[in-house]
């Protein structure tokens, strides 16, 4: 018969064996301190960025340069109003939607327009006693075109019904993106331009791009034409004569050099 002494070195090699098969299987299965899916202390993916560090001897220098151009202005935009006084509030709100559509049919008669409404406020009105003596309201139209052409003759028929607020002139969206597209690579090679302006005037053999930023931008909206003219008969306007102008539209390239 083993004697209890015996048995013991037996047992604790069954008990290695086992710990090894253990560790073994949850390595396989990813599971552990170092798994391969970036799970535990050092994952691929979990830590914060870094930026390359500045070797030491180097200067690390901040730069911008710009691109712009002038785009004609392709987008008409056109407001209206019509204002009503009435003893009810009803009655004006029935008499500014009448004018309104009769306007919006108008409008969509002509293709090349795109019209819809704008604000539209009904307010009552007092005495110096604060007694109630009627009611006013306002309804606006707004009109966008990029036919002059067009808009200009519905906006001389328009004002046989309605008032012509403002006139204003833009760029439509995507005028201004192909001018930014094909600015950029100007802004660049303007950018690195001066980079080697910089290397020059440091005596440096060399220079690297750490960081660049591309951002558009340009002058801010023209501003409207106030054109505050009373509806007449439609004999009695005569069609505008549009210009819509220019306006300027720019891509900027900010970042930073190193320098040795």
């Amino acid at each position: 018969m083993m004697t209890r002494a015996g048995r013991l070195p037996c047992v604790g090699a069954c008990a290695l064996l086992l710990g090894a098969l253990c560790v073994g299987q949850a390595a396989a299965q990813g599971i552990g301190p170092v798994a391969a899916q970036g799970i535990g202390p050092v994952a691929a993916q979990g830590g914060p960025e870094r930026r390359p560090e500045v070797r030491e001897g180097r200067s690390v220098i901040e730069l911008q340069a710009e691109a712009q151009r002038e785009i004609p202005n392709d987008t008409l935009t056109a407001v209206f109003y019509v204002d009503a006084s009435e003893a009810q509030a009803a009655q004006v709100a029935d008499a500014l939607n009448r004018t309104l559509n009769q306007a919006l049919t108008a409008a969509k008669e002509v293709k090349a327009v795109r019209a819809r409404s704008g604000n539209s406020q009904t307010y009552p009105v007092y005495d110096r006693s604060q007694r109630l003596t009627g009611w006013r309201g306002r309804a606006e139209m707004r009109v966008d075109t990029r036919d002059f052409a067009a808009g200009s003759a519905l906006i001389a028929r328009l004002q046989s019904l309605l008032q012509l607020s403002s006139m204003s002139f833009s760029v439509s969206p995507e005028a201004r993106r192909a001018a930014e597209n094909e600015l950029i690579p100007e802004a660049v090679a303007a950018f690195r331009a001066r980079a080697d302006i910089v290397k020059q005037a440091l005596a440096a053999r060399d220079y690297r791009i750490r960081r660049m930023t591309v951002s558009s931008g340009g002058a801010p909206a023209p501003r409207p034409m106030v054109m505050r003219t009373t509806a007449a008969a439609a004999a009695d306007v005569a069609a505008p004569q549009l210009e819509g102008g220019l306006s300027q539209v720019s891509v900027s390239v900010s970042g930073a050099i190193e320098v040795d």
